[in-house]
């Protein structure tokens, strides 16, 4: 009868608390390096949508002579031209989901690409700080 109590017997309250603290602990130290992991791929993706973006005005700019004003925007790049030409299918967003900014002529060269990182507003720290093609 006493071996059947003791296979019977389950967790203490105590020693289920235990362990979901030890749980918290390992998850509080473990979770902000993959948050910060995200972001720096979110950075990159951004990066590399405004390699694709550029490469799309250059060929604009053979065929017409010029890049698009910023009036006209980056959705000359996807409205089809009088040949019928699109430069791209999709204007594509930054790696929050946000617009790009595009100035042309730009500041810092022909013309400016530009994402505002994670915030979406102008300016920023860390991984809410703007991001140019300007910047290599």
């Amino acid at each position: 009868m006493q071996q059947q109590s003791q296979r019977n017997r389950g967790f203490t309250l105590l020693e289920i608390m235990v362990v979901l603290i030890i749980i918290g602990v390992l998850a509080a130290m473990v979770a902000p390096r993959f948050i910060e992991r995200a972001d720096e791929a979110k950075v990159e993706a951004t990066k590399a949508q405004m390699k694709n973006i550029a490469q799309a005005l250059k060929l604009y700019r053979l065929q017409h002579g010029k890049y698009p004003t910023s009036g006209e925007g980056l959705k000359a790049l996807v409205q089809a031209d009088k040949n019928g030409k699109r430069y791209m299918d999709t204007l594509p967003k930054d790696g929050w989901g946000n617009p790009f900014v595009y100035l042309s002529p730009g500041v810092h060269g022909d013309f400016d690409l530009l994402s505002h990182g994670g915030d979406g507003r102008p300016g920023g720290s860390g991984f809410d700080a703007d991001i140019g093609n300007w910047e290599e």
